[in-house]
């Protein structure tokens, strides 16, 4: 199981940047899928969470109103549209891969088997 997150680069506050996070050796439809992040000196946050299969999306509180989660069939990936950037959203991004009912419960937050490399997204003027 391997992932990739892409996406991030430089944006002023107020602005947009789509993640997208891309799978090899696995079917992203087989799994939970979860975006994370971790800023400088701080625990890794979860932010969201997908199962396609179980149609259940997740958020936490931080990502709720400006941040959206979702399957892009067309590119084979799960993306992270992020809206409203704040200079707080700076941090590397990661996006994970665990069992499919992970994003059922609260449990998708911690129990995510696979990581990838992550993207990093600053925000600043």
């Amino acid at each position: 199981v391997q992932l990739q997150a892409s996406g991030g680069g430089s944006v002023q506050p107020g602005g947009s940047l789509r993640l997208s996070c891309a799978a090899s050796r696995f079917t992203l439809d087989s799994y939970a899928i979860g975006w994370f992040r971790q800023a400088p000196g701080r625990e890794r946050e979860g932010l969201s969470c997908i199962s396609t299969s179980k149609g259940v999306t997740k958020y936490a509180n931080s990502a709720k109103g400006r941040f959206t989660i979702s399957r892009d069939n067309a590119k084979s990936t799960v993306d992270l549209q992020m809206n409203n950037l704040k200079p707080e959203d700076t941090a590397v991004y990661y996006c994970a891969a665990g069992d499919v009912r992970l994003c059922v419960g609260s449990s998708w937050t911690y129990a995510m088997d696979y990581w990838g490399k992550g993207t990093l997204v600053t925000v600043s003027s």
